[in-house]
């Protein structure tokens, strides 16, 4: 914006990339820990503790008058973000019946996308004011928007299964009320969930402390390792890349920069949010892995079709059919990646992690998204200055290597309990990879049938019957 440079200055790409960049470590640093403050002081509290930094860091950004200032302003955003982006998948795949759990947790990806044309639009509107409040607005928003975030918070149910693990059954039962969830189905994911922790008696500083190492346990990390890889191969397939450097990208293609800029930040956020809309609400009808493989393949083709025209010398800003057929392909891409990844991976890797690391596990995996984000976001500009074609070679090999991982490790997990998920992920790994290697995985079948009745010995008190003291305590009272 006019208005920004005449606060700032005219900034060198050195300085530009520092601007950009400089919320995104942060928020990678904060979400190793998100995971864990969200155990400790629960899914909502967490939330509202990030939304709240994210308004200050917003607000500091608005009335910066230095870059000294906007800059940590950024890094503070990008601590708030972290800390409650990767806890809210958590918090609604943990009040949501298996049956609506995809639609209505695809609604978080859905609100992002309309964020990206209504950012632009906002901005549209506001770069015609005469003063600093040409660039000012948009963090104003941003800070009252986070704001009203964290009171919203304070009006809704906590997550039963958290008050469970915590010790509280007499917060779960109004929360289980509220929500209207299934009170036989929700004991049976709890009572499976304790069979699978096993009877953890530890301390309350002991266990919240071991939360964070449960992530590495044998029977924890591989799910966790598979949401960290999922969730950075989203970044590295180029969808950023195409978000951030589109008009390089357009441009490269021949078209003029007034019309790149247009491409760029108007249609294709509006491509990107009208493709989420039947993502959001068929999730559950497609699937997890079957979305992730097309998608896979979708993309993959695309990225390489580019890298093709252009290694090949076919495309030429002035003339011939070349380049719009690279016009057609990033939005093919933009599309399938809108419609598969961006909504399937984000919720799987939720749901296959264990109850008592879920929280961890995901933040961590949200972690590793902003890491790559980040490491794209350097590279791509890079590769466009030095090779036409790099970049998408880079991402279409990316995909296809991505595509494999899920074709081989990659379990379904529609409409199916959070603990049904856990144990049918390990399953599916005997299956794939054991049975690959030439091992046969009855036998492993069959210990897991004679070591079952062992871990259900070790359950103690059923949640049903704390649950129901709960409720006669509440009836007598």
């Amino acid at each position: 914006m006019p208005g920004f440079s005449e606060s700032f200055g005219a900034l060198s790409p050195t300085v530009h990339g520092l601007v950009v960049s400089s919320i995104l470590l942060p928020a990678a640093f904060t979400s190793f820990f998100a995971g864990h403050l969200a155990d400790k002081v629960g899914r909502l509290n967490a939330i509202t503790i990030g939304a709240v930094i994210y308004a200050v860091g917003a607000a500091v950004e608005a009335g910066a008058v230095s870059l000294t200032m906007f800059i940590p302003g950024r890094a503070l955003a990008g601590i708030g973000e972290g800390l409650f982006l990767s806890t809210v998948i958590v918090y609604i795949c943990e009040i949501c019946p298996p049956e609506r759990r995809g639609p209505v947790a695809s609604l978080v990806q859905l609100l992002t996308t309309f964020g990206i044309p209504a950012g632009y639009f906002i901005c549209y509107g506001s770069v015609n004011i005469e003063s600093s409040y040409s660039w000012r607005l948009p963090f104003i928003l941003q800070a009252v928007l986070a704001i009203a975030l964290a009171c919203i918070c304070r009006f809704l149910p906590s997550s039963p299964h958290w008050e469970i693990d915590r010790g509280h059954p007499s917060r779960a039962g109004p929360a289980i009320d509220r929500l209207q969830l299934d009170i036989q189905q929700f004991q049976e994911e709890l009572e499976s969930a304790r069979r699978t922790a096993g009877d953890n008696r530890e301390p309350e500083a002991q266990k919240s402390y071991q939360r964070l190492l449960w992530v590495l346990r044998e029977d924890n990390r591989k799910q966790a390792f598979l949401g960290m890889f999922l969730m950075g191969a989203m970044q590295f397939s180029g969808i950023d890349a195409v978000l951030y450097y589109a008009p390089m990208v357009f441009r490269q293609a021949g078209l003029s920069s007034t019309q790149s800029s247009f491409l760029a930040s108007g249609i294709t956020g509006i491509v990107i949010f009208i493709s989420t809309l039947p993502a959001s609400f068929l999730s559950d009808k497609w699937g997890r892995r079957t979305s992730s493989l097309w998608g896979a393949g979708t993309m993959a083709f695309c990225m390489l079709l580019i890298g093709s025209l252009y290694a090949s010398g076919s495309v030429h800003p002035q003339h011939g059919a070349a380049r719009y057929i690279v016009i057609v392909a990033i939005y093919l891409f933009t599309v399938s990646y809108s419609i598969t990844w961006s909504v399937g991976f984000k919720l799987y890797v939720s749901e296959i992690q264990p109850p008592q690391t879920r929280a961890s596990a995901s933040s961590l995996a949200q972690s590793a998204n902003w890491v790559s984000n980040f490491l794209v976001a350097l590279i791509t500009p890079i590769f466009l200055d030095y090779s036409s074609f790099g970049a998408y070679y880079l991402f279409g090999i990316s995909i296809v290597g991505t595509g494999l991982v899920c074709w081989v490790y990659m379990p379904e997990s529609r409409g199916k309990s959070l603990q049904t998920i856990h144990r049918e992920f390990d399953e599916s790994l005997h299956v794939k990879v054991i049975s690959a290697i030439g091992r046969g995985w009855i036998g492993c079948t069959k210990k897991r049938e004679v070591e079952e009745p062992k871990r259900l010995e070790c359950t103690g008190t059923s949640i049903s019957e704390l649950l129901n003291l709960e409720k006669a305590r509440q009836r007598s009272s």
